[in-house]
């Protein structure tokens, strides 16, 4: 056990020395070592994803501490059968408590972190593990830490019908934080590598991963509380509590949940699909458990409740199939030759990007209209979802140029105003355009 004693009585001896001696080498070995991990983590930077890469940061700052507790606690055993080692003992505690320090940051920046985006609770994590570690450090290091916690076990209290002590009580809260981080890391490392399958389907990624994620935490929650003395079988009364209610006071959340987890099972919305419902139409960019986050054309990000997704008519403009079908209209004259006209509309079709050419555009005689005859291009587009008017503008001004080129006239629309009677009484009465005021009676009838 260390204590100041050990290193008064050492201090200006020879054994002090050589303890600084053992201690610069282990530290000089400790920082070699420690580069040259870090090479090899950098090196898989390019490969990760933003989270590992923003978490890797701390564990590259926890390999020099680490690594340099491994070898001092090292040196310490083995220089401990000839001489004195107070300096070492020391120097343990540091690197040991630092390392500590940063391997839980890495675990909760994988936790609380999504592709660089730092969460609110990160930073009380960080905080809360770093006030604990460093009030361990200090006790240790005053050699006072035994009294401490000998007396943290003397302060007793009841909860309910259980008798604790603080110690019991911080021990389990301690418990309870290290199963959750714990759980919630192999959450999102479960996830991570379920996202980067390519067999499954992306609905059935997430539902997974949402599933895996709760029956981990859940887990956890357990685990916690039979560590910490809690019996786990009172949770069934509890249970039936909450679970009336859920039924009573959270109706719309747990259909929501629910909703959520059919939409993402039989796959009737995917991301990507351009959707329809009371009148807001977007693309899916989310599909959560409880909401799902539709784009608008205008960019604004919608959250629709998952249970109007179940309950409402969805118009789903994206389909499985990609493609979609659109129309040019346009009018000839009746002088011009129909046959032509038709085969141009034909061609205007072709080479356009996104126009498929299987099945082909086609051309029909729509109607006849009082200015000219009425003709139609039905053409297939693929990615339909993504828009159809550019390749709508294409193809009119293919059909443009080519009637101009060949003179394919289109008419203007034209009226004959004629005037019934005397043209010169029509000039001198002037034409009223509104109909005469209703008088009340008229307007009682």
């Amino acid at each position: 056990m260390f204590g100041f004693g050990d290193l008064a009585r050492d201090f200006g001896q020879p054994v002090m020395l050589w303890q600084v001696g053992i201690l610069l080498a282990t530290l000089a070995l400790a920082w070699l070592l420690a580069r040259v991990l870090r090479r090899g983590l950098d090196q898989r930077q390019p490969t990760r994803s933003q989270t590992l890469r923003f978490g890797a940061e701390s564990l590259n700052r926890a390999s020099f501490p680490l690594i340099g507790a491994a070898l001092v606690w090292l040196a310490r055993a083995i220089a401990g059968q000839f001489m004195h080692t107070s300096l070492l003992d020391l120097a343990l505690v540091p690197l040991f408590g630092i390392g500590l320090i940063y391997i839980v940051f890495f675990f909760a920046r994988r936790v609380f972190s999504r592709d660089g985006e730092i969460h609110p609770w990160l930073f009380l994590v960080e905080k809360i593990v770093s006030l604990v570690v460093w009030v361990g450090m200090v006790l240790t290091v005053m050699g006072i830490q035994d009294d401490v916690i000998a007396w943290m076990g003397s302060v007793q209290f009841r909860i309910a019908n259980a008798h604790m002590t603080l110690l019991s009580l911080i021990t389990g809260l301690l418990w309870v934080g290290v199963t959750m981080i714990v759980a919630m890391w192999l959450g999102s490392a479960f996830e991570d590598r379920l996202m980067r399958s390519t067999t499954l389907d992306a609905n059935l990624k997430v539902a997974v991963a949402r599933v895996g994620r709760a029956a981990l935490v859940l887990a956890a929650v357990l685990i916690s509380l039979s560590l910490v003395g809690i019996d786990i079988t009172v949770l069934g009364v509890f249970g039936g509590a909450l679970g009336v209610g859920l039924g009573f006071g959270m109706q719309k959340i747990a259909s929501n949940y629910v909703s959520g987890f059919i939409i993402l099972l039989d796959r009737s919305l995917r991301i990507g699909d351009t959707i329809n419902v009371s009148g807001l139409q977007g693309r899916v960019t989310q599909i959560r458990t409880r909401y799902t986050v539709v784009r608008g054309l205008d960019g604004i990000e919608t959250l629709i409740p998952n249970e109007k997704l179940i309950t409402d008519v969805v118009q789903n403009q994206s389909s499985y199939l990609t493609r979609g079908y659109a129309k040019a209209a346009v009018q000839v004259a009746y002088a011009s030759d129909v046959e032509q006209a038709m085969s141009l509309l034909a061609r205007a079709a072709e080479d356009v990007p996104r126009v498929l050419r299987e099945p082909a555009p086609t051309p029909y005689l729509a109607s006849f209209g009082p200015d000219g005859i009425n003709l139609e291009l039905g053409f297939w587009i693929e990615d339909a979802a993504t828009g159809t008017s550019g390749v709508r503008s294409s193809v009119n001004r293919n059909i443009w140029r080519l009637f101009s080129e060949h003179d394919i006239s289109i008419p203007f629309a034209q009226r004959e105003v004629r005037i019934v009677g005397n043209a010169a009484d029509a000039m001198l009465n002037p034409v009223t355009m509104t109909a005469p005021a209703v008088s009340q009676a008229e307007s009682a009838r």
